[in-house]
């Protein structure tokens, strides 16, 4: 096995799906095996090996530098399968300091794993939360639109 893949396997994970998770404020999070490969084939990680992901997502150093718990590994007997999902609890209130030293002070990441994909989907997820917070100063996506509607009859 090679430790080089290990840590880069882990450093990816770490970036896509510890980091947002532990920021956005989750105690429980899982992350798909079959994400993960995905999102490493898109970084040009070879192909064909599952079983080493499988085994870094799952490892003591892992779990220890993000604070983090296993809770539960779905998938087949053998848990070395793409279908495998490993469900994640942050044991450590440590992982979210150490989550929050890699954030500028607008909130973005400065780790140079994140790639644009990440990056927009955390500034979406931002977003979205404003906007429903909006909404529920309006009472709701209905009566927001009947707000809108109301100003454009107006302004007409």
């Amino acid at each position: 096995m090679n430790t080089g893949l290990s840590d880069k396997i882990r450093a990816l994970a770490q970036s896509k799906y510890v980091y947002p998770a532990v920021l956005a404020g989750k105690g429980h999070f899982s992350i798909r095996v079959r994400d993960l490969l995905r999102d490493l084939q898109e970084e040009g990680f070879p192909g064909g090996h599952t079983p080493q992901v499988c085994t870094a997502l799952q490892t003591s150093k892992f779990l220890r530098e993000n604070g983090l718990e296993i809770e539960e590994v779905e998938g087949p007997p053998s848990k070395m399968s793409p279908t495998v999902v490993v469900q994640y609890r942050v044991a450590k209130p440590v992982a979210r300091l150490e989550a929050a030293k890699g954030r500028k002070e607008n909130g973005a990441l400065e780790s140079p794993e994140q790639d644009p994909a990440a990056r927009a989907l955390r500034m979406t997820e931002k977003l979205r939360g404003i906007l429903k917070e909006e909404l529920a100063e309006y009472g709701g996506g209905e009566a927001f639109l009947r707000w809108v509607r109301s100003e454009n009859e107006n302004a007409a």
